[in-house]
């Protein structure tokens, strides 16, 4: 039963999670504001993803940093 519900879950939530160039959201597209300042300065200011890929990949940096140091 356990793993029909996790076979499951990604088929629910497909329609409601897209896959964008920073992440995973629940938004098509960004949700960026980009302006420049006063002193001529561009800024780009971005919402939070569901899953930022930079986050992933520190993530899975870390767990094979601890898997190698156990086999040393």
């Amino acid at each position: 039963m356990k793993q029909i519900l996790i076979l499951a879950l990604p088929l629910l939530f497909s329609g409601c999670l897209y896959v964008n160039d920073r992440g995973i959201d629940t938004h098509y597209y960004n949700d960026c504001k980009e302006y420049y300042d006063s002193m001529g300065i561009y800024h780009k200011t971005c919402d939070e993803n569901l899953v930022e890929y930079k986050d992933v990949k520190n993530k899975a940096k870390e767990i094979v940093n601890k898997v190698t140091d156990e086999f040393k």
